[in-house]
């Protein structure tokens, strides 16, 4: 079986990018399976599932980061897709600029939206930088000239393939299914692709005072550079 993980920011357009990709792949004969993971609210595995008739199942991940969600459930959900003899699409949140949700050998995909802003592709770290594919949203939105300086941010940022689509009209995405089709199979034991931050802080822990002094792990000041308080 296949694992296809996607993230992207709030408002990308990832739902509809994999609508769009879900419809094709049935078309060609594929069994697929789909997780949403998302932090308080999402519906988009009720629409899929009423649009396309395949598993599909959410999972909420309240007070954890939804990268960290994802690690903690991604063993399951294979063994859930693998019962129903599909290949697996992960949708994230992608809240995390520290985390990445992508796994070794297996396709991922952020999903980015032309209208944010040029510098986006310098800000959002190794949802970008670990990707397999950057896919480019509401192109039709922007002037060729931003569409090229995104690019560039994107190429400088990471270099990895880059996919431009309009998703609402499915342009572009025969490309991104090719990708997905060539992607090989998983293989265990699953391992994250990319190293998570660099340790588990007592704000992480719900430590909530104001200041570094009143911490302990790896911390830094105003001033000061990374350094590690604690025994």
């Amino acid at each position: 079986m296949k694992l296809i993980m996607c993230a992207g920011p709030p408002t990308s357009g990832k739902t509809t990018v994999l609508r769009q990709v879900i419809r094709r792949l049935l078309k060609k004969g594929r069994r697929l399976a789909y997780l949403k993971v998302d932090v308080q609210y999402a519906d988009e595995d009720e629409l899929i599932r009423n649009e396309f008739g395949i598993p599909a199942k959410k999972i909420y991940s309240g007070e954890l980061c939804p990268d960290h969600a994802s690690v903690l459930v991604l063993g399951d959900a294979v063994k859930w897709a693998e019962k129903e003899g599909a290949d697996l699409f992960v949708e994230t949140a992608g809240l995390c600029l520290r985390c990445a949700p992508y796994i070794q050998g297996s396709l991922g995909f952020v999903v980015l939206e032309a209208t944010s802003g040029m510098n986006l592709p310098r800000k959002i770290g190794a949802m970008l930088s670990l990707a397999d594919i950057a896919v480019v949203t509401k192109i039709d939105l922007v002037s060729q000239a931003e569409r090229e300086v995104f690019r560039a941010n994107i190429m400088d940022a990471a270099p990895l393939d880059v996919v431009e689509v309009d998703a609402l009209r499915g342009i572009g995405i025969d490309r991104l299914v090719r990708k997905i089709e060539q992607a090989q199979d998983i293989e265990r034991p699953l391992m994250l692709k990319g190293s998570p931050p660099v340790a588990t802080c007592t704000i992480c822990a719900g430590k909530k005072d104001i200041g570094w002094e009143h911490h302990f792990g790896v911390l830094r000041t105003l001033d000061t550079d990374l350094f590690y308080r604690g025994e």
